[in-house]
């Protein structure tokens, strides 16, 4: 079947052919606009959501009723202080599914429940240690799921799809190939394990690419495109992010920087010891954050000790930056807590370094930084898989399947 349409421009009138696939892709092209203005500007009347997603009322009250049927789209109830008869809005039904995000490294499990808008509704920890079997490690990660969906009230059919953010060199396949923090958890079956028991769509990245992505999108770089995120603590990682999209290079190994023997940064009890401030017996874990605080309170020995470890990562940084020319650089991890210790001389250290000095910030998402990016990651996922412009036309409001 064929169609016309005519288009008017400058005094002229021109009719085209249009087939019946025109009409299903503009169709499906008008229904992505009207779920993208949702999205991006929150519920909105239908003349102002024709603005917006730059469509005549007429379009837009059709692509509406389709939306609604389909199940991505709500009417809102009318606000009850609103005088006379008020205008109907409607908003992305984001409740429609939900996505889990982990963060599994080698002291906690980190769980969160969201909904298709990444707004985060349950979180859940696990305290692990490093020494854990991976039997053990992946019982506290199913405990950490189980709890995140009973403490949101989400069936376990109503998760669309779980990421799970892990330390170590993730390839590009999602494989934990390498892990030198967590033993026995090299080459980990993380992916069949989350969907045998999620049924799900599941998706494994490293923990500092999330980290960094929850950066970009909730986070302090929300206005940057360009940045190296530092995941320092009691491991070092990094990640770099290119024009908003985190590097995860040839085989998924980019920003692996700490393993290079040159920077060290794997051994930071070496670099962070024999402060006589800090008390004897004091649990290694607990030394970093007794050094930065003795040289919080201006003690000598400890701020040479946090100046060790700057200059250290001072190497690794500059090492990128070099390379990527980045405009900012986010300082995470457990280390960031002591940001106002790290960051000044870190920044003393690098203007000596870089040719173009970046900027400085300290991460504000906390250690909850991994899970929110594992959310982010899940939710760009399902948008591309789901409202691709270039595939048929628009499905149900339903989750993938499982192989994507």
């Amino acid at each position: 079947m064929e169609f016309t349409i005519k288009i008017r421009q400058e005094g002229l009138s021109v009719t085209l052919p249009v087939t019946g696939g025109d009409l299903q892709r503009l169709r499906r092209l008008n229904a992505l606009a009207a779920l993208s203005a949702l999205r991006a500007e929150g519920p909105a009347t239908l003349t102002r959501l024709a603005e917006r997603a730059d469509l005549a009322r007429a379009t837009i009250k059709v692509v509406v009723k389709d939306l609604m049927e389909l199940g991505w789209v709500a009417q809102m109830d009318p606000s009850g202080g609103e005088k006379g008869r008020p205008a109907r809005r409607y908003r992305f039904r984001a409740e429609a599914g939900r996505v889990i995000g982990l963060d599994i490294g080698a002291h906690k499990v980190l769980a969160v429940v969201a909904d298709l808008d990444g707004n985060v509704l349950h979180t859940t920890r696990e305290p692990v240690t490093p020494e854990q079997p991976r039997a053990e490690r992946l019982a506290a990660v199913d405990r950490a799921v189980d709890a995140c969906l009973a403490g949101s009230g989400t069936a376990a059919a109503d998760v669309w799809i779980a990421v799970a953010g892990s330390t170590g060199y993730v390839d590009l396949e999602g494989r934990v190939v390498l892990s030198r923090a967590i033993r026995d958890w090299s080459s980990v079956p993380l992916t069949d394990h989350l969907g045998a028991r999620l049924r799900c769509a599941v998706l494994v990245e490293n923990d500092s690419r999330l980290a960094a992505l929850a950066e970009c999108r909730r986070g302090i770089a929300r206005d940057t495109r360009n940045l190296i995120f530092l995941h320092v603590g009691r491991r070092a990682g990094a990640a770099v992010v290119l024009d908003g999209v985190p590097l995860r290079g040839g085989g998924g190994a980019a920003g692996e920087i700490g393993v290079h023997p040159l920077f060290n940064l794997g051994h930071v009890g070496e670099l962070l010891q024999a402060v006589p401030a800090v008390e004897p017996g004091t649990p290694p874990d607990a030394v970093a954050g007794a050094v930065f605080e003795a040289a919080r309170r201006g003690d000598v020995e400890a701020r040479r000790a946090v100046l060790r470890y700057v200059k250290v990562l001072a190497l690794a940084t500059t090492a990128m930056a070099l390379t990527v020319d980045p405009d900012l650089v986010v300082l995470g991890g457990g280390f960031s807590r002591s940001a106002d210790v790290l960051i000044e001389p870190l920044r003393g250290e690098l203007e000596t370094m870089c040719l173009r000095t970046p900027e400085l910030r300290a991460s504000v998402l906390g250690d909850e930084c991994v899970a929110v990016g594992a959310v982010c990651y899940g939710v760009e996922h399902l948008s591309k898989m789901l409202f691709n412009p270039e595939i048929g036309p628009l499905s149900a409001a339903s989750p993938l399947p499982i192989m994507v």
